[in-house]
């Protein structure tokens, strides 16, 4: 077996490398402060938020308004500004944690929380001067004040630097007028300050304002949006009208405002993948609830094989998404400990930490948002009919759900970004792509660094799903050159098996640490979740290759390399799914809830 290596990997790295699973962080790492956070949150949730539940269907945002103060009196506001902004000051893995548990009661409340702990505040903390940062940030950090962030126009949605809303600045220099109009903006009925994006001139790029909602200074909100869900989520227009802002109140640099987005929205993207995982955890366990009391034919709906199966999706998707983002949290806030250590100031530290990990920042955005729709249409079909009733708390889960395949870039976006930023870094240098596909080619194998008797098969499959990733990926180059990024169907072909890939080894690596550190007995339902997962990722990566295959190959050679990749993807001994999955359900039913 090789020597493993202790050398954290860089980010998108996962490709190429395999990591041992010693060096991957699960939720069974939380320090004791982190556990005793998670409690907390978890019993402030369950004592002041769920029991108004259904009041967050009714578009009370005064509500929302009153449980982010709640949540301000908690610090749970600032859990990663510095303590001198009025923050916690504690690191990534603990503000994932933080988002996490937050999010999972209502969707109006997650989204209300995000948006202002993370697009609102972090673009002052992270690009702010000391001056900006000190008259703004402790009012935010205690819920005093609220934030908005706004980016989105009419004609301004993925193409987020197209905006048109501007900014122009006054004879004698000392401030700007800015004019335009903004859509979609959460949090706008109740923000003291606003986040807002105007380009300079005829500049190439947006800049970045700190505009506080000022009374008599030309900002006008528009009425609620009638939305599909989060229902008490403020969403409205914004219109500037020669809104006065003093030229001390740009953030950053002129010509900068494109590069806060980004940066803002890798944040809020691995955010969006940690604040979709409470909401699968209470979606498992209000359906498994329901189906032990559900009684036809004479015995809980439970024991039927139909509602087994999707418990057992139900619950290994949100295993998995766990395992992947808390992963990607502290690979992060490695990243941020190192480039402290060189000598950058913690927020240089952290814009190039996230940075460093924007491939799987997107990953986990695309992956978790989906599974948690997944999850919640599953629970709606566990219901049946009184699912589709809005007295049900399972209804507002499955609309609320829905928002986060369009949140911080639609998924397609995200999709194409994962490839578009993992060729960039190859051709950086700082991922050597080019010769792990010749290695490929050249039939080099490469011994893994692990063993399980429980999980060697997933060991294999998983280290063959990044050969088939490499292939393809070179293959599709190959054919398209630099032309590739206008393929778009191929590249979202790609990017779902670089998000199975990553999934899967986070699942896996995740289970046999944990059998390390236990035994495999006391995780016989965490291996059945990890197989289960494997499987279905292996056949979803089979397809889309065999797509990938018909597009970029010639005839003559598709079906050898088809066979060649339905081989690296095969069994020496083929699971027995059914069981596994009523292995997962059988668990989950007795627990009565989600219990991994």
């Amino acid at each position: 077996m090789p020597t493993k290596n202790k050398i954290k990997l860089k980010g998108g790295e996962f490709i190429l490398k395999e990591s041992f699973s010693d060096e991957i962080f699960t939720p069974e790492d939380f320090s004791e402060e982190q556990l005793m956070m998670r409690e907390t949150i978890i019993d402030f949730m369950d004592r002041e938020i769920w029991p108004d539940k259904m009041k967050y269907e009714e578009k009370n945002y005064d509500l929302t308004v009153q449980a982010m103060k709640k949540i301000g009196e908690l610090g749970l506001l600032g859990v990663s500004l510095e303590e001198k902004y009025g923050g916690m000051g504690m690191d990534f893995v603990s503000t994932m944690l933080a988002v996490d548990y937050v999010s999972g009661v209502s969707g109006s409340l997650a989204t209300a929380y995000g948006a202002h702990t993370g697009i609102a505040i972090l673009p002052i903390y992270l690009f702010g001067n000391e001056d900006q940062k000190q008259k703004y940030l402790p009012k935010l950090a205690s819920g005093e004040w609220f934030g908005s962030y706004c980016l989105t126009e009419p004609t301004a949605g993925s193409d987020a630097n197209s905006g048109k809303t501007k900014a122009e600045l006054s004879d004698d220099g000392k401030y700007y007028k800015i004019n335009g109009q903004k859509m979609w903006i959460s949090n706008a009925g109740f923000a003291n300050l606003f986040i807002v994006f105007a380009r300079i001139e005829d500049d190439k790029n947006i800049t970045a304002f700190i505009v506080p909602n000022e009374a008599n200074n030309g900002i006008k909100l528009g009425e609620e949006e009638k939305k599909l869900g989060i229902h008490s989520s403020s969403t409205r227009q914004v219109f500037f009208t020669d809104t006065i802002v003093p030229t001390e109140n740009l953030l950053g640099e002129r010509n900068g405002g494109f590069k806060i987005a980004m940066n803002a929205l890798n944040v809020g993207r691995i955010k969006l993948g940690a604040g979709n995982l409470d909401g699968q955890r209470r979606s498992i366990s209000i359906s498994t609830e329901y189906a032990n009391n559900r009684v036809q034919f004479k015995q809980p709906i439970s024991s039927f094989g139909a509602i087994k199966e999707k418990l057992a999706s139900m619950a290994t998707s949100c295993y998995a998404g766990e395992s992947a983002c808390y992963r990607a949290a502290s690979d992060v806030q490695s990243k941020i400990d190192e480039y402290e250590a060189s000598g950058l100031t913690k927020q240089e530290s952290e814009l190039k930490g996230v940075e460093e990990f924007a491939v799987e920042c997107s990953i986990l955005k695309v992956a978790i948002s989906e599974d948690m729709q997944m999850c919640a249409d599953e629970g709606v079909q566990i219901f049946g009919g009184m699912g589709f009733s809005a007295e049900a708390p399972i209804e507002s889960a499955w609309r609320d759900a829905r928002i986060g395949r369009i949140y911080e870039g639609t998924n397609e976006i995200n999709r194409m970004l994962i490839i578009g930023m993992i060729l960039k870094k190859a051709m950086k240098g700082e991922l050597d792509i080019m010769s792990a596909y010749q290695n490929i080619i050249e039939s080099k194998s490469q011994e893994t660094i692990e063993n399980s008797d429980q999980l060697n098969d997933e060991i294999t499959l998983v280290e063959n799903m990044k050969k088939v990733f490499l292939l393809l990926l070179g293959k599709s180059f190959e054919k398209f050159g630099p032309e590739i990024d206008k393929n778009q169907q191929v590249l979202l072909c790609l990017s779902d098996l670089a998000i199975e890939t990553y999934i899967s080894e986070s699942t896996l690596k995740r289970t046999l640490k944990n059998i390390k550190r236990t035994s495999a007995i006391d995780q016989e339902h965490q291996i059945s979740m990890s197989k289960l997962y494997i499987y279905e990722a292996a056949k979803i990566i089979e397809k889309k290759s065999r797509d990938i295959i018909n597009s970029v190959i010639d005839y003559d050679n598709q079906e050898n390399i088809y066979s060649s990749i339905s081989k690296k993807l095969s069994y020496t001994k083929n699971p027995n799914i059914f069981e596994l999955k009523t292995h997962i359900a059988d668990k989950i039913i007795s627990e009565n809830k989600y219990c991994f």
